[in-house]
């Protein structure tokens, strides 16, 4: 069941209700949502004279036709990808920004984990949540999605793992839209010092092809020798516009793994940074993308070397169908006191229809001497000589593209340490690969 939303109010008049309705909100949180509001108010919106915009267009993108306040949702029904058959040690479920449904683990309280509706623990813990926004992981005044996000985030998830606690059990959380709404969300996700943890993350949308929107951002910090894996499947409908701003910060010895889903959206424009910060620092990041129809998802990477004798290895993969479109732009930058970096990042591209594109752009930017930093990209077609040899073993040419598409992922999929996670996004593209009569010919007209 889906929920009526009123019209959005002009964008000053909406955010003054906004406002109005988180009075409760400590004084320094409201402050702080004042001079995102006003520096929003001055910025302009990104173009494509930019270099991180120019092969994004968001000009059909209008903001005022979504609400930044909204009714409570009715129920809707959205099943979760990634919790099949997993034991949880926490559960959050949001609708359009509104938490539903929280859960934690009596055990994990006790030992002093939060985990829940960053809004109510910003009134429950106000001395801890004001340290953790001071940190500013994300710059909030990088554009002006990030500042609508510091300034209008009305739903959030709140991740703390104390000193040397060890989480064992995955910690979910499900965010999902109705036609028409918004989800303006802020994540925070903390392991302090030899701390432990695996949090799966998703969206979802009730109808397959409603419009909404989604301005997020994803904050995390591993601590020293604290180890995260975090799980992050994007599934939004393919009405819905999708901007982010991510950043995870790795202190020394710290390892984290950080897996990335795109699946939906009709247009996503993200960037991801991971921050090696302390000695001895460790990031995997792995990255599946499939499009179809005319989608657009553009994922800006970025691995920072900031600190000596870290290691990082980013591997994104993405298939395309039909008119869709994917960009993805690396950048390893080692500053100078990075000695000993070893980086790597690899972008791979299967096309699957003769209109799809993928743009490729990796790039080094190194100021230190003693480093191995390298980088690759490839984009291709389905070889019609391996689709043919699968036919005649009897396979139809659905299944044969469909094995051709499981195996091209594969690569990510042996890097991903959590069986349900790897199970559903191999069965959620398989069920998204078309029958491809002719993918690699040209298009016909008339």
């Amino acid at each position: 069941m889906s929920m009526t939303l009123t019209k959005p109010a002009p964008l000053a008049a909406a955010f003054a209700d906004f406002q109005a309705e988180r009075s409760a909100e400590p004084a320094w949180l409201q402050e702080r949502r004042a001079e995102a509001w006003a520096r929003f108010t001055k910025q302009a919106w990104p173009n494509g004279r930019e270099e991180q915009w120019m092969r994004t267009d968001i000009r059909l993108f209008k903001l005022d036709k979504f609400p930044l306040v909204q009714p409570m949702p009715q129920p809707v029904t959205v099943p979760a990808l990634l919790t099949k058959n997993v034991e949880l040690g926490g559960s959050l479920t949001k609708v359009n920004g509104s938490t539903i449904a929280e859960h934690l683990s009596a055990d994990l309280a006790r030992q002093g984990v939060l985990f829940g509706s960053l809004n109510r623990l910003c009134e429950e813990h106000p001395a801890l949540l004001q340290k953790l926004f001071e940190r500013e992981v994300i710059d909030p005044t990088s554009d002006k999605f990030a500042s609508l996000n510091s300034a209008c985030w009305s739903s959030g998830l709140l991740i703390y793992v104390p000193k040397n606690v060890k989480v064992a059990a995955p910690l979910h959380a499900l965010a999902a839209l109705t036609p028409g709404a918004s989800d303006i969300a802020k994540t925070i996700i903390v392991l302090e010092e030899g701390a432990e943890a695996t949090v799966l993350q998703e969206t979802a949308s009730s109808d397959a092809a409603s419009a909404g929107l989604h301005c997020g951002s994803i904050e995390i910090v591993v601590g020293r020798d604290a180890q995260l894996r975090y799980v992050n499947l994007q599934n939004w409908s393919h009405g819905v516009w999708h901007f982010a701003h991510q950043r995870a910060i790795v202190e020394e010895r710290g390892q984290i793994q950080w897996t990335i889903g795109a699946l939906g959206s009709r247009l996503a424009k993200v960037n991801q940074e991971v921050s090696l910060d302390g000695d001895d620092a460790q990031a995997q990041v792995n990255g599946v993308m499939f499009t179809q129809g005319k989608q657009h998802l553009c994922y800006n990477t970025h691995q920072h070397h900031r600190a000596p004798y870290c290691n990082s290895d980013l591997l994104y993969k993405s298939a395309l169908q039909e008119d869709s479109r994917t960009v993805w732009r690396g950048m390893i930058k080692v500053d100078k006191p990075a000695q000993r970096t070893n980086a790597y990042q690899r972008n791979d591209n299967l096309m699957l229809s003769a209109d799809a594109r993928a743009d490729s752009i990796p790039g080094l930017e190194i100021e230190a001497d003693d480093v191995r930093c390298t980088h690759g990209s490839t984009s291709g077609r389905v070889d019609e000589t391996q689709i043919f040899y699968a036919m005649t073993r009897g396979y139809t040419r659905e299944e044969a593209v469909r094995m051709i598409v499981a195996g091209f992922f594969q690569q990510v999929f042996d890097r991903i340490t959590i069986d349900s996670v790897r199970d559903a996004l191999g069965d959620a593209i398989g069920k998204r690969v078309r029958n491809l009569t002719g993918a690699a010919s040209p298009k016909r007209s008339g």
